[in-house]
């Protein structure tokens, strides 16, 4: 796919990044350009990510893109490919800043990731030409660029010293708000969030909270609310609302004779109304 470039100044370069200190003489990207995209919420985290840090990351950015934000993120493993999946599958728009060249897409394995990205008419776009690799250093000026493209930057899931906090110092430095996620004070995935917290960032447990901080009304492309065909399927559905996602506690929650609650789950899966995070955990779409 060619490759476009944009200089400062000329009306496809994003308005936001006219504001920082550090501003890229030039863009380059593929896909759609990067304009009209506002507004915009940045969500970043950990590459190792936990099944609850999954199950919210999906949620905000599923979220988020039904109600027309465009949701901004790194590429990277982890919370920002969850972040950019979750946008995709609610028919949004995606922009995810690289930290090379746009001729070789990293991580590899997030080849078709990329290709989704830009099938659902979203961006994929670095300051670098083709050619480039993403060094170390590339990663740390390349969230200058993550940050400064929105208009909220959350950490979704971040141990004590996650790169994703250079994210949050960016946007800090650059007067964007910043929030994160909540996480239980016994995982070592959620130092870095609670103390986020603690020093003043907003709690976002859900999209609402997102809303209310951007002074942004909810539309009526709001999530659509899942039911379950028969009563099996919405004891399911009513346990995992209460967060639970592990599926030996949904069973034991559900009181479902074995072979009854592997069935139900089956069913659940096929008729789009749940999704599997990996290591036997479940989360609603």
């Amino acid at each position: 796919m060619k490759i476009n470039k944009i200089i400062k100044n000329h009306k496809q370069y994003p308005p936001y990044l006219l504001e920082i200190a550090s501003q890229p003489k030039e863009l380059y990207y593929i896909g759609e350009p990067p304009e009209d995209y506002l507004p915009a919420v940045t969500i970043v985290g950990a590459r190792k990510i936990t099944a609850y840090g999954k199950d919210i990351t999906y949620k905000l950015a599923y979220d988020l893109a039904k109600q027309g934000i465009t949701i901004i993120s790194g590429l990277a493993l982890g919370v920002d490919g969850v972040a950019h999946q979750g946008a995709i599958d609610a028919g949004g728009r995606t922009i995810a800043v690289l930290a090379g060249g746009l001729d070789e897409i990293t991580p590899p394995s997030h080849r078709n990731l990329a290709i989704e990205i830009l099938k659902k008419h979203g961006t994929i776009m670095s300051e670098y030409p083709a050619g480039t690799p993403s060094l170390k250093q590339h990663f740390i000026a390349r969230n200058r660029i993550v940050s400064a493209l929105s208009d909220m930057v959350i950490i979704a899931e971040s141990a004590e010293s996650g790169g994703s906090l250079a994210t949050a110092n960016f946007a800090l430095e650059q007067n964007k708000l910043v929030g994160a996620v909540p996480g239980n004070v016994t995982s070592s995935q959620s130092v870095g969030t609670n103390n986020l917290i603690k020093s003043g960032a907003i709690p976002i447990t859900m999209a609402q909270d997102v809303l209310d901080a951007l002074g942004l009304q909810a539309s009526e492309k709001a999530r659509e609310e899942v039911f379950g065909d028969t009563k099996e399927e919405q004891i399911i559905i009513d346990i995992m609302k209460q967060g639970i996602t592990e599926l030996d506690q949904i069973q034991i929650k559900s009181e479902l004779e074995p072979s009854v609650f592997s069935q139900t789950i089956t069913m659940l899966e096929i008729s789009d109304k749940i999704r599997p995070l990996g290591a036997a955990h479940w989360t609603l779409r």
